[in-house]
């Protein structure tokens, strides 16, 4: 027999799935604009009040991807033609696409710059997580001397803002090296996520059973076995909750890319907000450049969507 609401409950129960409406579209407002501004004509990008109607178009993907200068002269209806419809929608907007010597369309520092990101952000998130997962597991099931004094400065490392560093991290890099080079970012974001990466992963890893090594062991596996064979397993949704907010961190982190890289290395976060127009920003290329940006992410996110609860709850809830 189903359970009769009072109307005080009722009202509750109305009152909270609106509260949770307005706050979504809270949220989802500044996504919609970055998207709608990615596909607006460039003159529409700032008007007051917004332009919520119009007719989208590809223009500003298009200036993205390539280098592009001031068009002095209108192209002869015979170049305007012969011209692909991607380099139209640049000419439509009053520039014109660079080429070489040899004719061929240059590219801009975009697809560089989402590659290294790309890079940087899988990597560290690879490393942090998998020496987080041996060190928890070190924390979980052995004896450590002084093991909470150690905890705490393993998650000390997270207490300072990244920019406080920056600077003594900057000149340190500059000694050895390490400036605007791949390696020095990996290396930075991987001891950057490493302590939260120890804590998440412990709290997984404490509410696996002893007993399942303790009968792997008996059966003839030797511990390394017994980790890979019986506790990874185990493990599993609590290694996709700590990456997917590893990568979040790395993917997402401005500073220290900024200061720390400048061509070879950077990636996209800084490169982003640098893209301007003829003369003033063009709001939509820097729009389509952070739109595509959230993609990786946002299906990274929506793939491991079912581990984040535990991941959020630091391991309380059981599988």
């Amino acid at each position: 027999m189903a359970a009769i609401r009072t109307p005080v409950q009722v009202a509750l129960n109305r009152t909270a799935i609106a509260a949770v409406l307005v706050i979504t579209l809270i949220f989802l407002a500044p996504i919609y604009w970055i998207a709608s501004t990615a596909f607006k004509p460039r003159n529409l990008a700032t008007t007051i009040p917004p332009t919520v109607i119009f007719e989208p178009e590809l223009s500003p993907f298009a200036k993205l991807f390539t280098k592009r200068s001031q068009l002095r002269e209108a192209p002869t209806p015979e170049e305007y033609a012969a011209a692909p419809w991607w380099e139209r929608l640049v000419f439509d907007g009053g520039e014109k696409v660079v080429r070489s010597g040899r004719g061929e369309i240059q590219l801009s520092a975009y697809p560089n710059r989402f590659l290294n990101s790309l890079i940087v952000a899988i990597t560290s998130t690879v490393l942090a997580v998998g020496m987080g997962t041996f060190t928890a597991y070190g924390f979980s099931r052995f004896k450590v001397k002084g093991e909470q004094d150690l905890l705490f400065f393993i998650l000390s490392t997270r207490m300072l803002p990244p920019v406080v560093v920056a600077i003594p991290m900057f000149l340190m890099y500059r000694a050895v090296g390490l400036n605007d080079t791949h390696w020095g970012l990996i290396l930075l974001y991987t001891a950057f996520n490493l302590s939260f990466s120890v804590w998440l992963m412990k709290g997984f890893i404490d509410e696996i059973p002893r007993e399942y090594e303790e009968a792997a062991l008996v059966d003839g596996y030797t511990r390394m076995e017994a980790f890979f064979k019986i506790v990874l397993p185990e493990a599993a949704t609590g290694i996709a909750a700590t990456a997917v907010f590893c990568f979040i961190t790395a993917w997402n982190e401005y500073a220290f890319a900024l200061i720390m890289t400048n061509r070879r290395a950077q990636t996209a976060p800084p490169f982003i907000p640098s893209q301007v127009g003829s003369g003033l920003p063009d709001w939509t290329v820097i729009a389509a450049g952070t739109f595509l940006f959230l993609l990786p992410v946002a299906i990274f996110t929506f793939l491991l969507r079912n581990h984040l609860l535990r991941g959020m709850s630091f391991g309380a809830i059981r599988k």
